[in-house]
């Protein structure tokens, strides 16, 4: 069961190169805001979609017709529970950080920039293979086991 259609992967590493930075520049500088604007950019790809999320559209535009095409695909499910997680962490490091309470913010930053690193540095998306483990222990709802 996909959530969407399949995906060119380097986009997904796009993103996660980018959000890398992002995530970089608030753990740097404390600046949440920045961190709610990255928080937004989660919800949309983990809760909308992959396709308007806005580092997929700068990848789709700007970077993707420079790269050629390719045939490789890779699956939406687990990509957008990825985003999801990311939500999570990001999410409570906006409140963290916005609440006063600058360790937690640290931490939970620290969390998602750990995962987007390991996706940008080395093509190892943790969000995806905690999808697929888990999928793999929780049949989905009206399958047979």
């Amino acid at each position: 069961m996909s959530a969407g259609p399949a995906v060119d992967p380097r986009g997904p590493r796009f993103a996660a190169i980018v959000t890398t930075v992002v995530l970089a520049v608030v753990l740097v500088t404390g600046w949440w805001p920045l961190l709610a604007a990255q928080t937004v950019v989660f919800a949309i790809g983990a809760f909308i979609g992959l396709k308007p999320a806005p580092y997929s559209l700068l990848y789709r535009y700007l970077v993707a017709p420079r790269l050629g095409k390719t045939t490789e695909r890779e699956d939406a499910a687990p990509l957008r529970f990825a985003q999801a997680v990311g939500f999570v962490f990001a999410l409570v490091g906006t409140i963290g950080y916005a609440a006063g309470v600058t360790p937690l913010g640290i931490v939970a930053t620290a969390f998602a920039l750990f995962a987007a690193f390991l996706n940008a540095a080395f093509n190892f998306c943790l969000g995806c293979e905690m999808y697929l483990l888990i999928r793999r222990f929780v049949p989905a709802t009206g399958q047979a086991s």
